[in-house]
């Protein structure tokens, strides 16, 4: 499963940990990101889908419908 939301397109980013005496290393911020089944009134079917926590809270404020139409 690769770690990218299919509705907001979140996925990893790159960053530096950064020690006490500030020595940068590389490291890898990943997206918290959840498989579920979300109902699709028009369609009126299940669809599982790959989504981050972000997305999940928007759902569940304004609904999967305005969340599509405004990512395509």
């Amino acid at each position: 499963m690769a770690r990218r939301c299919e509705l907001t397109g979140k996925g990893t980013r790159a960053g530096n940990n950064v020690s006490h005496s500030h020595r940068k290393t590389k490291r890898t911020f990943k997206a918290n990101v959840h498989k579920k089944r979300i109902y699709l009134e028009d369609e009126k079917k299940w669809v599982t889908m790959n989504v981050s926590t972000r997305a999940l809270r928007t759902i569940q404020k304004n609904g999967v419908k305005s969340l599509l139409s405004k990512n395509g």
